[in-house]
């Protein structure tokens, strides 16, 4: 496998067992939080899926300075319906990655427009899988205070 290979692997995989997680979540509890400073479960999903809207910039050399997101004043109606909504986007980000030399994952800066900090490409990408993981364990940590049975992602 080639490191693109690998990345979207990794990619596919957190996405996988992130969605196996949101589908767990009753509807009742979807804008449940822990308080009220916190994100509600299903702002959490959308926080996730959005993301990728704005990784697609940010590693195609786009600017941040007047981000306008697809999801502005889009009510929260289910989980489905995030997925399905959000779905061309991820596809938008994917191909992208598929299309990254080599060369460009180990070579080509990418400077991360919330702190400045530069990364080479290839390890941006991979702090993008560990950003949707950290969410994921946020959302564990949710079904469990909410009393919920907890899907098994480890598989």
């Amino acid at each position: 496998m080639t490191q693109t290979e690998l990345i979207i692997l990794n990619f596919t995989e957190i996405r996988r067992k992130s969605i196996k997680l949101w589908n767990g979540l009753p509807e009742r509890y979807y804008h449940w939080k822990p308080d009220e400073n916190a994100m509600t479960a299903i702002e959490i999903v959308r926080h996730v899926l959005e993301a990728d809207y704005g990784w697609y910039i940010i590693i195609n050399n786009g600017s941040m300075a007047d981000y306008q997101t697809p999801w502005k004043n889009r009510p929260f109606l289910s989980i489905v319906d995030e997925l399905e909504f959000a779905e061309p986007y991820r596809n938008q980000f994917l191909e992208s990655v598929r299309q990254f030399s080599e060369k460009e994952l180990n070579e080509r800066e990418i400077i991360h427009p919330g702190n400045g900090e530069k990364k080479l490409l290839g390890k941006y990408l991979l702090r993008i899988g560990y950003h949707e993981s950290i969410h994921a364990g946020q959302f564990l940590s949710y079904l469990r205070a909410m009393g919920i049975d907890r899907p098994n992602i480890w598989d």
